[in-house]
C-alpha cells in the first residue's frame, strides 16, 4: 500500500513540476509556416533553468538552440519544413518533454493568394470593398488551415479578429481620427465660404487647365513634410478649382498622389526620415565592418532614389505640357467635354449634386479666402510644431525624423478645426449648430475611404501572418549578381508593396533583410570595400523607391485610397489611370538610373540623362488635350 502511495506521490510531483515548467516557459511560434521558408522559434524561461538544455523536436527531427548564453531566452533559427500539414513542436529539457505547440504549414503560394485575388477582383469588378472582404476571408481561411470545418470560423474572424485588430491599433486609430477631423475641417471651410474664396482667388492665376495642374503640382511639392497631410490638404483644396477648369478627378488624384510620397521620402525634413533612419540603423547594426552612420548612408542613398526624383519631374512635365497618354488621355478628353468618368459615385459619398447641396457656402457673396487659408496654415504650422514637440535629436532633421507624426497630425487637425469654428462664429457666418452640422457634413465624405482603409489594414494583417513578403523574397531573390542587386531589390520591394498595400510595412520588412544580404554578397565577391559602397547605397534607395512604386500602384494602399478620397475620384479609376504612368517612370528609373549605376556609372550623370528621358517620353507618347 505504501509503495502505491509513493508511486502516486511521485506522479503527482512530476505533474506539478511539469505544469510549473510550462507556466514559467513562454514559447513563441509563428501562427503559420510556409513550405520551404525558414522560420524561428523562441523560448523565454522565467525560472533558473539552464537554457542550453532546451531542444525542440519536429517530425522526429531535433533542433539545438543557436545561442543559449542569454539568461532569459533561447532561439532556434532557420527551421524549414518541406511538406504541408499540421505539425507538433515538442519542447524538450534534459530529454523530458515539457510542452508542445501546434503549427500549420501551408504551401508557399497560398501566401500571395489573398492580396492577388483582392487586386484582380478589384480591377475586374471595380468594387473595392467586396474584393477586400473576400481577400480577408481567403487569408483568414488559409491561416486556420484550409479545412472546410473552419470555414465558418474564418468568416467570423473577419470582424472578430482582423477588423477589430485594425481598429485597436493606435497608429490606425490616429489616421482615422485626423482623417475625420480633416474631413470636418473641409466641411466647415466649404460652408463658411473659405474654399469658394480660394477658388475665386486662384481663378486669376488658373486661367486654363495647364496652369491649374501646375499650381496643384507645386502645392503638392510645397507640403513636403508628410504624405498624408499633403494628400488631404491638396486634394480637398484644389478639387473645386480643377472641377471648374474641367480637369478630371483622375488627373487630380494622380497629381496629388504622385507628389505626396515622392517628395516626402527624399526631402531632408519629413516624417519619413526618422523611420528610414531607424530601419537603416537597425540593419547596419548587424554588420561590424560598417562604421558609417545611418544618417550618412541615407544621405548618400538619395542620389540613387531615381523613381521619386523622376516621378516628380514627370508630374511637372505632364502638368506643364498639357499632354497625357494611355487611360488618362481618355479621361481628360471626356472631362474637357463636361463628362468626368472618374467622378466618385453617390455610393462612395460624392456626386456633384451632393457636393453642391451639402458643402456649398451658406452665403456665397461673403466668401473670403482667408476663412480657408488661415485654418490650413494653422494646420500646417501646428503639425510642424507638433513634430518638434514629439521629436528628439541634435538637428532639425533628427528631431522631425524621430517625431510622432500621427500625434502631430491629430493635434494639428484639432487646432485647425477650432480656428475654423472661431472664424466662422466671430464673423457671424453661421450659428454654432450650423457650424457643427457643416463639420459633420464634411466627415461623412470620409467614411467610405475609412472603411476601405480598415479593410486594407485587415488584409495586411493576414499577409503578415502568412509571411507573404518572405515568400516573395524566396522566389524572386534567388540569384543576386552584384551589379543587378539594386534592380532586384527594387523589383522585390515593389512587388511586396503592391501585394500588401503598405510602403512603410515593406520598408520595415526589407531593410533588415536587404542590407545584411547585400553586404554578404559583396563579401563573397571580394567587393566589401569603400569603392563599392555605392551598391549598398543604391540598394537602400531601391527598398524605398520600390516601396513607393508599389504603394502608388496598389488598389489596397492607404495613400492611394486617401488620394482618391481627397480628390473625390473613383478609386479604381485612380488606380487604372495612374498605373501606366507609374510603370513608365519606373522603367526609366531602372533602365536609365538603377542598372547603369549598378555598374559604377555616376548617379549625377544618370539623373541628368533620366530627367531628359522623362521629358522626351511625355512629348513622344503624350497627346495634347486642349
Amino acid at each position: 500500500m505504501n509503495m502505491i502511495h509513493k508511486k502516486l506521490l511521485s506522479i503527482l510531483l512530476l505533474l506539478v513540476c511539469s505544469l510549473g515548467a510550462m507556466a514559467e516557459t513562454e514559447i513563441q511560434v509563428p501562427e503559420v509556416a510556409l513550405t520551404g521558408i525558414p522560420f524561428d522559434i523562441s523560448i523565454a524561461d522565467a525560472s533558473n533553468a539552464n537554457l542550453c538544455n532546451y531542444s525542440i523536436e519536429i517530425n522526429k527531427l531535433a533542433y539545438q538552440p543557436d545561442d543559449c548564453m542569454d539568461s532569459n531566452s533561447v532561439n532556434f533559427s532557420n527551421i524549414v519544413i518541406e511538406e504541408k500539414g499540421s505539425y507538433s513542436i515538442s519542447i524538450v529539457v534534459d530529454e523530458s518533454e515539457i510542452a508542445t505547440k501546434e503549427i500549420n504549414v501551408l504551401w508557399g503560394w497560398l501566401s500571395v493568394l489573398p492580396p492577388l485575388f483582392t487586386i484582380l477582383m478589384a480591377l475586374i469588378s471595380k468594387s473595392v470593398i467586396p474584393s477586400l472582404f473576400l481577400g480577408i476571408w481567403i487569408g483568414s481561411f488559409s491561416i486556420l488551415g484550409l479545412n472546410i470545418t473552419v470555414l465558418g470560423q474564418s468568416f467570423l474572424d473577419i470582424i472578430a479578429r482582423y477588423i477589430k485588430n485594425s481598429l485597436a491599433n493606435p497608429d490606425h486609430a490616429a489616421i482615422i481620427i485626423f482623417t475625420l477631423m480633416i474631413g470636418g475641417l473641409v466641411g466647415i471651410i466649404s460652408k463658411n465660404g473659405g474654399m469658394l474664396g480660394v477658388v475665386n482667388s486662384l481663378t486669376r492665376f488658373t486661367t486654363n487647365a495647364k496652369r491649374g495642374q501646375l499650381i496643384t503640382s507645386f502645392l503638392g511639392i510645397a507640403i513636403f513634410f508628410d504624405d498624408y497631410a499633403n494628400t488631404l490638404v491638396v486634394g480637398n483644396t484644389m478639387r473645386k478649382i480643377t472641377d471648374k477648369l474641367k480637369i478630371s478627378r483622375a488627373k487630380l488624384a494622380f497629381l496629388v498622389d504622385s507628389t505626396a510620397a515622392p517628395i516626402a521620402c527624399i526631402a531632408l525634413i519629413t516624417t519619413w526620415v526618422g523611420y528610414q533612419l531607424g530601419m537603416i540603423d537597425a540593419s547596419i547594426g548587424q554588420i561590424n565592418e560598417i562604421n558609417e552612420s545611418a544618417y550618412y548612408i541615407y544621405l548618400n542613398s538619395i542620389l540613387y532614389s531615381f523613381y521619386p526624383v523622376f516621378m516628380l519631374a514627370f508630374v511637372l512635365t505632364i502638368a506643364g505640357s498639357g499632354r497625357d497618354f494611355a487611360a488618362m488621355h481618355k479621361y481628360e478628353i471626356a472631362a474637357r467635354a463636361g463628362e468626368d468618368y472618374s467622378l466618385q459615385g453617390a455610393e462612395m459619398g460624392y456626386t456633384n449634386e451632393s457636393e453642391s447641396k451639402q458643402l456649398e457656402p451658406k452665403e456665397p457673396m461673403r466668401a473670403k479666402a482667408y476663412n480657408a487659408i488661415i485654418p490650413i496654415l494653422i494646420f500646417i504650422g501646428s503639425v510642424i510644431v507638433g513634430l518638434f514637440m514629439t521629436g528628439e535629436g541634435n538637428s532639425v532633421m533628427e528631431i522631425i525624423g524621430s517625431a510622432d507624426a500621427y500625434q502631430a497630425l491629430m493635434w494639428g487637425s484639432l487646432i485647425a478645426v477650432m480656428f475654423a469654428v472661431l472664424l466662422t462664429l466671430v464673423q457671424g457666418i453661421m450659428s454654432l449648430e450650423e457650424t457643427v452640422q457643416s463639420w459633420y457634413g464634411g466627415i461623412k465624405f470620409t467614411i467610405f475611404a475609412i472603411i476601405i482603409l480598415i479593410m486594407a489594414w485587415s488584409l495586411g494583417e493576414t499577409t503578415e501572418i502568412l509571411q507573404t513578403a518572405k515568400y516573395l523574397v524566396s522566389i524572386l531573390g534567388a540569384f543576386l549578381p552584384v551589379a543587378f542587386i539594386p534592380t532586384i531589390v527594387f523589383i522585390l520591394s515593389a512587388a511586396t508593396a503592391f501585394a500588401t498595400g503598405t510602403s512603410w510595412g515593406t520598408m520595415g520588412i526589407f531593410y533588415p533583410i536587404v542590407v545584411p544580404l547585400v553586404w554578404q554578397v559583396l563579401l563573397m565577391n571580394g567587393l566589401a570595400d569603400p569603392d563599392h559602397m555605392f551598391i549598398l547605397y543604391s540598394s537602400v534607395a531601391c527598398v524605398l523607391s520600390g516601396a513607393v512604386w508599389g504603394d502608388h500602384c496598389s488598389p489596397i494602399s492607404d495613400t492611394t485610397i486617401l488620394s482618391s478620397m481627397a480628390s473625390g475620384c473613383s478609386h479604381i479609376d485612380h488606380v487604372t489611370t495612374q498605373l501606366p504612368y507609374a510603370i513608365t517612370v519606373a522603367s526609366i528609373a531602372l533602365l536609365i538610373g538603377t542598372i547603369p549605376t549598378g555598374f559604377g556609372i555616376s548617379p549625377w550623370i544618370m539623373i541628368l540623362i533620366g530627367l531628359s528621358t522623362v521629358v522626351a517620353t511625355v512629348f513622344i507618347l503624350g497627346k495634347k488635350i486642349d
